[in-house]
């Protein structure tokens, strides 16, 4: 199986995140990348595709915010990383302001995902790496596997949040269909949902998009992933959400990945992508399921078994001294 990464993916290293009222060292290191690169053998550097697949998704105000937001932030005289602390909750108009903290709280979701002077250009090649995979798989191959760091599904078309800043599913699956691919379906099993690929295909009837992952009752990001969201107008009925409660094993795991592939059976797919996340597994310092390392390879199993053309995305997982280990299990599935 061809993987992709570049190494410009590693600069971004913002220094703390706000996690449950306190500062704490930002949880998503570049050492989570390095570790899975050890394990797999390393990876081949993407292709270079340009900004049209990115500006696809997402929107142009807030890709100028991650390009110019590190800079205008130090201009204004402030130290250490870009992070917002004003959210519009109450209306969000489309209000021209230039003020940096204006920006921060514009284009953002939460105050644990920093935006420094590396930023853009990580998350600019971790695109890249999921493009290039891609390729690989439109090409013929059956499978094939992006390292994208930083991860991606958190963010919207105009917002960034949980680590992310780019949704690199979402740009494989437009670019899937610029391709000419005429249904694409994205599974996400990170133990979060990803919010942002929900908000940014909610209305389209072309996308797919099932998600297993914590009930956001309990776990973050608690404003999406209700079982209840499904989409809207077009989109209606191509959103599936499988909320699993904390402590969840591979029995309800792969119970809810079933109804999920099933479901994605019935819109009938060219092409899906997976969303992976490594933080369901037992030992994930800010997660609670309890799948073991040897689960991936069965759920991958499973996914591989449907026949379709898969493109691996690498969403979150922070237990780094397992994290090569998961990673790998997973991918001897496919």
């Amino acid at each position: 199986m061809k993987r992709f990464f570049d190494p410009r993916q590693l600069a971004h290293a913002p220094l703390k995140e706000l996690h449950n009222g306190g500062f704490t060292d930002f949880a998503e290191k570049p050492m989570r990348a390095e570790a899975i690169l050890a394990a797999i053998g390393g990876a081949d550097l993407p292709a270079d595709h340009g900004e049209a697949a990115i500006s696809a998704v997402h929107d142009a105000g807030y890709l100028d915010f991650l390009k110019t937001g590190p800079a205008r932030w130090a201009a204004a005289g402030r130290p250490g990383d870009v992070i917002g602390y004003i959210w519009p909750i109450a209306r969000r108009r489309p209000l021209k302001l230039d003020r940096i903290d204006a920006l921060a709280g514009r284009y953002s979701l939460d105050a644990s995902t920093p935006l420094t002077a590396e930023t853009w250009d990580a998350a600019y090649w971790s695109a890249q790496s999921v493009l290039s995979a891609l390729d690989a798989v439109l090409a013929g191959d059956h499978a094939a596997f992006a390292l994208c760091r930083p991860p991606g599904h958190h963010a919207g078309a105009d917002y960034l949040g949980g680590y992310c800043y780019l949704n690199t599913a979402a740009i494989a699956a437009q670019a899937a269909r610029d391709a000419g691919a005429k249904r694409v379906a994205i599974l996400d099993i990170d133990y979060h949902h990803g919010n942002g690929t929900q908000d940014i295909f909610w209305t389209r009837s072309d996308v797919f998009y099932a998600s297993i992952h914590a009930d956001p009752a309990t776990d973050y990001p608690f404003f999406w992933g209700h079982a209840d969201e499904t989409g809207e107008g077009h989109g209606a009925g191509t959103t599936l959400n499988l909320p699993l409660a904390q402590g969840a094993d591979l029995a309800a795991f792969r119970a809810a990945q079933t109804a999920a592939l099933d479901a994605i059976a019935r819109f009938g797919p060219d092409l899906l992508i997976v969303s992976f996340g490594a933080d369901t597994w037992e030992g994930d310092p800010i997660s609670f399921f309890r799948l073991a390392t040897a689960d991936y390879t069965t759920l991958a199993r499973d996914i591989a078994g449907r026949g379709w053309p898969t493109v691996i995305a690498m969403e979150g997982g922070y237990a780094i001294e397992a994290l090569g280990a998961n990673v790998t299990s997973l991918l001897a599935g496919f």
